[in-house]
């Protein structure tokens, strides 16, 4: 930039806007300060109802500079406008100070958006972000509630956003909620739709929107009936739904005993499974192998493919446990025999463990599957997939007798424990069953190969060290 060419420039300019989500009134403005070479030191951004009155900015706003005759308008990334459009809604009061700083350093320095260590871009993403996270939950989170509205049925809603987002989403449920009459309600303002025309109205007070409706006892009875315990994350819930929007959502006040419970629903889910079967296991690796064969007990073994027994010495102090045959091993009737099979053993023999001499095998026995064209895609089995499997994974444990059990996945674990657990989070460490056999969760090796290359080297850096602790720990046991 070059020096001042006006005095009236060494002066504050307070610069009003419309509105708290004005960015495109803040785009012109400051489309205007940069070509006048008003640096952002001498910019009051003035927003209507957030204060933040500056001694700068007292009495009207000064009238803005001309801009400077040779001054070309300002150019920018559009990686700077996607990210500045959605930081205008927050509800910090620097952000069009922050927008307008970053504006003027970009004139300097094109590139600057690149430079993930500048304090001003972090910011400005960590806005972002912040303001698309509380629009997908203003989507994920408005209940409206039906009340009459002189001959016809109205849908109101109440909602509390964190920035100003309200009209930054009345286009998404004006397209969804087309046919419905409906009004959202917040604390900034109101949005009423009427099937032709969408008009704004004032802020509006909790009390304003409807407590519930007859429908709301329906939609509580479904939630409860499709609650899953075996897939209850308590802290990834709280993530994707935080407690301050419970309050407005009907199926919320059955939360708490529902997670209360989850447990015992979910021991019930694994005993319901092991009911499928009689009491008397099979009597040898050889029975099992035999017999899963013909087992239909879930929807698994009715796809018309071929179960997949474990291998290894009958004796084996150390049993290897994945999730469920793949296309490969399906084929070939064998357990880890694929991409993910020989990166195992190639782990395996760099911490030092024999893979011969391990029992190798599978919490779920038959390949699951989709089918595209002639190609078989992975799926992941459900918890009461599972559930049923452990019967023979269970009885394989049995006879075998191993010292120390490595589950791969989240699926193995399950299949072993009878609940789901983190593996992330428990991985590397001893958990014991009733009988003393020590249980040692970690990923399975098909995780590292779908790792991008900027993650892998550290995930298998974990992985080799997962390894190299059940290693040590069978030395432990067999001294």
């Amino acid at each position: 930039m070059t020096p001042f060419r006006d005095a009236r420039i060494a002066d504050a300019c307070a610069v009003p806007l419309d509105a708290a989500d004005d960015f495109a009134g803040w785009r012109e403005q400051a489309r205007r300060l940069i070509m006048a070479e008003v640096p952002p030191d001498r910019v009051v951004w003035q927003v209507p109802g957030e204060g933040g009155e500056d001694l700068f900015a007292a009495g009207k706003p000064r009238r803005l500079p001309a801009p400077a005759r040779d001054v070309m308008p300002p150019r920018v990334p559009r990686s700077f406008l996607e990210l500045a459009g959605k930081a205008a809604l927050h509800s910090d009061p620097q952000r069009f100070a922050l927008l307008y700083r970053l504006l003027w350093r970009l004139q300097a320095r094109p590139r600057l958006m690149e430079d993930a260590a500048d304090a001003d871009v972090r910011r400005l993403g960590d806005l972002a972000r912040s303001v698309r996270r509380d629009i997908h939950k203003m989507r994920a989170f408005v209940r409206f509630r039906a009340v009459q509205k002189e001959d016809e049925e109205h849908y109101v809603a109440w909602f509390e956003p964190q920035h100003h987002i309200l009209r930054a989403n009345a286009a998404f449920f004006v397209n969804r909620f087309t046919a419905m009459h409906w009004s959202i309600l917040t604390p900034e303002g109101s949005l009423h739709w009427d099937g032709e025309v969408l008009r704004e109205g004032p802020p509006a007070r909790r009390e304003e929107a409807p407590s519930g409706d007859p429908a709301e006892e329906l939609w509580r009875r479904y939630y409860a009936a499709i609650f899953n315990p075996a897939r209850l994350k308590v802290g990834a819930m709280l993530k994707e739904m935080p407690r301050r929007y419970w309050k407005n959502l009907p199926e919320a006040a059955l939360i708490p005993d529902l997670v209360a419970g989850a447990q015992a629903r979910e021991a019930a889910m694994v005993d319901q499974g092991a009911s499928l079967f009689g009491n008397e296991r099979p009597a040898s690796l050889a029975a099992i192998a035999e017999e899963i064969q013909a087992c239909r007990r879930c929807p698994i073994g009715c796809n018309g493919t071929r179960a997949v027994p474990g291998e290894g010495p009958r004796h084996a102090a150390l049993m290897i446990v994945g999730e469920q045959p793949g296309d490969s091993e399906e084929e070939q009737g064998r357990p880890f025999i694929g991409p993910a099979g020989r990166l195992l053993r190639a782990y395996l023999e760099d911490a030092g463990i024999d893979p011969q001499r391990a029992w190798v095998t599978n919490a779920v026995k038959h390949f699951k599957f989709a089918a595209r064209g002639k190609r078989r895609l992975h799926q992941n089995p459900t918890a009461r997939e599972i559930d049923i499997c452990r019967w023979w994974v269970e009885s394989e444990r049995l006879l075998i007798q191993p010292r120390l059990i490595l589950t791969l996945g989240a699926s193995a674990a399950r299949g072993m424990l009878g609940k789901t657990i983190s593996v992330q989070k428990e991985r590397g460490r001893a958990h014991v069953l009733e009988d003393g056999t020590e249980l040692w969760p970690t990923v399975h090796p098909s995780y590292l190969l779908r790792l991008h290359d900027d993650g892998r080297a550290a995930e298998e850096a974990r992985f080799a060290a997962d390894l190299r602790k059940v290693a040590a720990r069978l030395g432990e046991l067999a001294a």
